[in-house]
């Protein structure tokens, strides 16, 4: 008897810390990314965000010049993100494109003062 209500006991515990595992802590914060000529850009930034661990969405508004991300926190945090886009070739918040991947964005993803921008 003794046995059993041990199992049954062991059983619980076991249950709990299974739910107690899977309740995840997610954020969603908007990133200014300034940088954002088009829907190319959108389209590079958000698939590149896609790849990140933890990402589960991501969201870039071209007119707004804003990307919205919905993360799990213990897996990334919003620093790894802004690196993540900056990567990318973009600028995100405070954090400058990274030089070589701004260098290898089609010409209408780049800066106007760099000759790109989308032409009207």
């Amino acid at each position: 008897m003794k046995k059993l209500l041990f199992l049954v006991i062991a059983a619980a515990g076991f249950a709990s810390a299974g739910v107690a595992q899977t309740k995840k802590a997610v954020q969603t914060v908007t990133i200014k990314t300034p940088t954002v000529q088009c829907e190319m850009c959108k389209d590079r930034i958000e698939g590149y965000l896609k790849r990140e661990q933890g990402v589960s969405k991501a969201v870039v508004d071209v007119k707004k010049k804003v990307t919205k991300v919905t993360f799990i926190t213990d897996r990334t945090n919003i620093e790894h993100i802004k690196a993540a886009i900056a990567n990318a070739g973009y600028d995100a918040d405070d954090v400058t494109a990274e030089e070589e991947a701004y260098k290898k964005l089609p010409k209408c993803c780049k800066k106007p003062e760099d000759g790109g921008g989308m032409q009207h």
